[in-house]
């Protein structure tokens, strides 16, 4: 078993010395910290520096987010994907702002109650806050002490998890904040899933993979079931005026976003039209090929630019200008198809 004072210096002197600097490392605001981690979940830190700073620039207080739009917030996540985050921290953000006064809960029993506070967000942001001896164990972590203590369990398991989280409480029972954003760190820039640098490992000399040459070999992870794949036409509608005809989803997957009418590759003409109630004219060849790679399935999509003299649709429906086109939530693959027939 690993010493834990002395793992525990080595790690957090190495942290203290080379920790990367990071916006939300430098506030102890604990709603710009709780965004943050929303934020960073499956997602690279680079890619959520400038959303966090827009974010937070356009909404800085519990009170302002929590009387904002929907479509105003969606619009500030666009690109970020995983778009229930979002939905989940503005209803935990409202809750906050009429239940607690407008104070998030210092407290972890009332702060994991709130919308999307899953185990992981409330140990990070409770130890990071309030220094709450809570381990905060996500990805990163439980790669760093499968090989370092060469658990071969898999780490796609909850009882594995469970194990790890109690294997780890002594090590928060003091500074727990430093402790896990050291864990953290150690599996992001250190302990990465490949190519690992242990010749910098700063705890080198306490892993049991390292010193059984067995790192490659750790974790084990059972095999994801193979994603789903579908195939899509997009339809690029515009009338004569110039204006496009857009859509808003009304479904658990990107709920809420706006998109061109896409429907699955057999669906025939005479189908899509009756669902537009509308006669359209559509390129015989797609103008552009793409995909969207989600967590568990695929989107192909084949676009093509279509025409319609028909110039009212109901709700979903509506037709926008070009330059509206911003105002609008789009999901990324979405703004691409713009931009690629626009540019």
């Amino acid at each position: 078993m690993i010493e834990t004072k002395q793992f525990k210096d080595d790690l957090l002197n190495w942290f203290h010395k080379n920790k990367r600097q990071m916006p939300w490392r430098e506030t102890s605001n604990p709603y710009y910290i709780w965004l943050s981690e929303v934020m960073l979940q499956q997602t690279q830190v680079n890619t959520v520096r400038p959303y966090y700073k827009a974010f937070i620039e356009r909404f800085p207080t519990i009170e302002s987010l929590s009387e904002a739009n929907e479509e105003d917030v969606l619009k500030y996540w666009e690109g970020l994907g995983y778009y229930s985050r979002v939905r989940n921290f503005q209803e935990a953000v409202k809750e906050v702002h009429h239940s607690y006064h407008g104070v998030v809960p210092d407290n972890p029993d009332d702060f994991k109650k709130l919308k999307g506070v899953g185990p992981y967000t409330n140990a990070a942001v409770m130890s990071i806050v309030h220094n709450h001896p809570i381990p905060a164990v996500d990805g990163n972590v439980l790669r760093v002490w499968s090989r370092l203590t060469g658990n071969d369990s898999d780490i796609a398991a909850p009882k594995t998890k469970k194990l790890y989280e109690d294997e780890l409480q002594p090590f928060v029972e003091e500074h727990s904040g430093d402790f896990n954003q050291a864990m953290m760190e150690l599996g992001a820039t250190i302990c990465t899933p490949k190519k690992t640098l242990c010749i910098m490992c700063p705890v080198q000399k306490h892993c049991y993979a390292f010193a059984n040459g067995i790192v490659d070999e750790l974790p084990v992870k059972k095999k994801k079931i193979k994603k789903k794949t579908i195939d899509f036409n997009v339809l690029y509608i515009t009338n004569r005026s110039g204006e496009i005809l857009v859509r808003q989803r009304d479904t658990k997957l990107l709920n809420g976003m706006w998109e061109f009418p896409m429907f699955e590759a057999d669906e025939s003409i005479h189908s899509i039209e009756e669902t537009l109630d509308a006669v359209i004219d559509i390129d015989q060849t797609p103008e552009y090929t793409t995909k969207h790679v989600f967590t568990h399935m695929t989107w192909n999509m084949n676009v093509y630019r279509a025409h319609t003299q028909k110039s009212d649709f109901d709700y979903p429906y509506k037709w926008i200008k070009k330059e509206e086109k911003e105002q609008l939530s789009f999901s990324t693959s979405m703004s691409k198809i713009f931009n690629q027939l626009n540019g």
